[in-house]
């Protein structure tokens, strides 16, 4: 059996590689960067909010520092999108790491509440850098044979990078606590973690300084507004394209910033036992990435997202609702593989559905979009969890979510159909 099996992915395996080998110097040097960040960031989700509640904030809190960092990101999109145009990539994600590591780095070392929205707005320029410059990067780094290996690589390798991250996570508290002589759970212990990681995020910057700048081709668009106004010519198009996203974007905001707090809270969990359980959830997400692109291939891009995204709407259900901790974590698990797997190659569905010369402005819309959806949506969950719980946040996740699904069939597969039938 196991033999027939082998032999039956020898050739898709063998595709696969053939395909990473095409990557570019520029996309391998991103990649590097992002294995060092994606450490860093693994540990940082799995203590921040842990961090700010040792200090004596509570949910409500964090649900406003989220929205801080989204809403920032919301009103800088656009300008962003012009911005990296003018910096080029290569200066953009440099200054995205720079920046990254400083904001850790301060909210660490000067805990107060005008430093943590001060760093969470900062956070936002980030998230809107990387966003806005990701995307047009691996596209301008790899060919059509490759790039959607290469979105999907970088993904899997991020969230192997953070399975890391979160493994660690769950530990250090405990390690560094015990060199200081403080509780593991204690804001000194936190705040030593959050530090070492501000400095492990700097050595990102190495791989990026390497980068080589890619000379523009003929009728390629210099920085400027012309973007913009390829956006106004095709409303119709990005609207088919973004709601969807901006549906599952107020649904994800509702609750995914706060599953350490679920897991600690509904269902009683240490730190070491969460970090180990975020850790998993990286790695199986990495395993999901990593096998999009060839399903991707043989089922189609839009075709790989409806279905991926909308199997995983009962165990998001699941997730929320079941009383035993082990099927909470079996559905948070296959939740994750499925809902994030189809991520990059929705990414490139929509690069390839636009001009060259918009991309940037596209993607910043992209990012527009998802943090207008996550601007509002995670204080609006911090106030329903003081009040109600976590069941509310998840039955209004499950219901966008599975709206957001079905405009994905009916833009992409129904409407397409349609026209070919006249």
């Amino acid at each position: 059996m196991f033999t027939n099996l082998a032999e039956r992915l020898k050739p898709t395996l063998k595709e696969y590689f053939s395909r990473v080998r095409m990557f570019t110097p520029n996309a391998r040097l991103y990649l590097i960067s992002a294995l060092t960040t994606g450490i860093a960031m693994g540990v940082y989700r799995v203590l921040f909010n842990f961090y700010v509640l040792s200090l004596g904030y509570n949910e409500a809190l964090l649900g406003r520092l989220i929205t801080t960092s989204q809403f920032t990101a919301l009103i800088l999109a656009l300008p962003m999108g012009y911005l990296v145009d003018l910096w080029g990539r290569k200066n953009a994600l440099v200054t995205r790491t720079v920046l990254l590591g400083a904001s850790i780095a301060v909210m660490a070392v000067w805990p107060s509440l005008g430093t943590f929205y001060g760093m969470n707005a900062l956070f936002g320029i980030v998230r809107s850098i990387s966003s806005v410059a990701m995307a047009p990067f691996l596209m301008e780094n790899s060919g059509e044979e490759e790039r959607t290996y290469l979105f999907s690589f970088s993904s899997g390798l991020r969230m192997g990078s953070i399975f890391v991250g979160n493994w660690v996570g769950g530990y250090l508290p405990t390690w560094l606590g015990n060199l200081q002589g403080v509780a593991p759970t204690s804001s000194d212990a936190y705040g030593s973690a959050l530090l070492a990681m501000a400095i492990v995020t700097l050595f990102g910057l190495i791989p990026l300084i390497l980068l080589k700048p890619i000379v523009k081709k003929d009728g390629d668009l210099g920085p400027g507004f012309a973007p913009i106004t390829y956006a106004t010519q095709h409303p119709k198009l990005l609207g088919k394209l973004l709601f969807p996203s901006l549906l599952i974007s107020i649904g994800a905001g509702l609750f995914m910033p706060f599953m350490n707090v679920f897991f600690r809270t509904v269902h009683g969990q240490t730190d070491q036992v969460i970090g180990t359980l975020f850790a998993w959830g990286s790695l199986a997400m990495g395993i999901g990435l990593l096998i999009a692109p060839p399903i991707a291939d043989r089922l189609g891009k839009i075709q790989l997202v409806i279905i991926t995204q909308g199997l995983s709407i009962p165990f998001m259900a699941l997730l929320g609702f079941a009383p035993l901790f082990s099927l909470s974590t079996a559905a948070y698990y296959v939740r994750l593989t499925l809902m994030n797997m189809s991520n990059p190659i929705y990414q490139t569905f929509v690069m390839e559905k636009v001009d060259q010369a918009a991309r940037s402005t596209v993607a910043s819309l992209v990012s527009l979009t998802w943090s207008f959806g996550r601007a509002f949506s995670p204080t609006i969950s911090g106030w329903l969890q003081v009040q109600y719980g976590f069941g509310p946040p998840f039955a209004i996740a499950i219901t966008l979510y599975s709206i957001a699904i079905v405009l994905y069939w009916f833009f992409f597969i129904r409407l397409k159909k349609s026209r070919s039938l006249i």
